[in-house]
């Protein structure tokens, strides 16, 4: 019965919260979302099959599959753990995200005037989200987004391809330890395919890279940007043993270190406070291992 409500032609979202598995022949087109600690050890198998509607836009607001947190109060989040997607191609956009998922910033912003700002949204976010054999292909949207505080997210063996209007993989402010191991990304960007905007401790790894004159990966940190301290730097990165290929001749640019060192003008929007981007706009990337990388 499970099985025929999240296969049936609908585009309400369906809350997965349990083990679901496929064979090749059976689609998802509606959107499926597992959000909050009731969802922790969601499985989704699609023996192949497919999810979302092929070439249909996907914005970053409804993506295809979301793994969110629920907030309860102003100071307590419902989070979803060891959540594992495989053998699924997605069409259009993957997102995880702690605290923000409702789509305001308020509490981000708040708690980013606090001292513990890293720790607490890490304690807020998704972790331990595996996405393994899966192809996400991108129509509009960023196709992977790693959202503040998500820590131990993996995708691995995967591919990424399609169309974003901005990177392939995005993980985003006070994110940690997550793994980018062994995948083929040549999702056709705007900017970057992969962007470290403070977030630290992750292991990219392994990759194909075809970036048709595009950059690879940058590390930086988005200083003030909706007014949201960011504490962490893109610090202890390990971006090593990836293939980059149809690199610009003129600029390559694989792995860029220190990439925006606060030339934005929002950079102010974050002053006032001791910590962080709103005592320095600098990026402050360091003990990043970058070696073995080719072209």
């Amino acid at each position: 019965q499970e099985i025929a409500a999240l296969t049936a032609d609908a585009d309400t979202p369906y809350l997965l919260a349990c083990r679901a598995t496929l064979t090749p022949d059976q689609t998802i087109v509606r959107p499926v979302r597992i959000i909050g600690a009731e969802a922790s050890g969601a499985q989704l198998d699609c023996g192949g099959g497919t999810v979302g509607r092929l070439d249909v836009p996907v914005a970053a607001s409804a993506p295809t599959i979301a793994i969110w947190s629920r907030r309860i109060d102003a100071a307590l989040w419902s989070r979803p753990t060891d959540v594992r997607i495989r053998n699924c191609r997605i069409n259009g956009a993957v997102r995880v995200w702690g605290m923000g998922a409702d789509g305001s910033y308020d509490d981000l912003r708040a708690s980013s005037r606090t001292e513990d700002h890293t720790a607490r949204l890490q304690a807020t976010a998704p972790s331990h989200v595996t996405l393994e054999q899966v192809t996400i292909r991108a129509a509009g949207t960023i196709p992977l987004y790693v959202g503040p505080g998500v820590t131990r997210l993996s995708l691995l063996g995967s591919t990424l391809d399609g169309d974003s209007v901005s990177t392939a993989i995005y993980l985003d402010a006070e994110s940690a330890d997550n793994r980018i191991e062994d995948n083929l990304i040549r999702t056709r960007t705007q900017r970057e395919m992969i962007a470290v905007d403070g977030s630290a401790g992750n292991h990219i790894t392994g990759n194909r890279f075809e970036l048709e004159g595009r950059p690879g990966v940058f590390l930086y940190r988005n200083c003030g940007e909706r007014g949201v301290i960011r504490h962490q730097t893109p610090s202890h990165n390990t971006i090593t043993g990836n293939l980059f290929s149809g690199a610009s001749r003129l600029r390559p640019r694989l792995v860029v270190e220190n990439a925006r060192q606060g030339n934005r003008s929002y950079c102010g929007d974050d002053k006032g406070y001791p910590w962080g981007s709103s005592i320095d706009d600098r990026d402050g990337a360091s003990d990043n291992v970058v070696r073995r990388n080719f072209r």
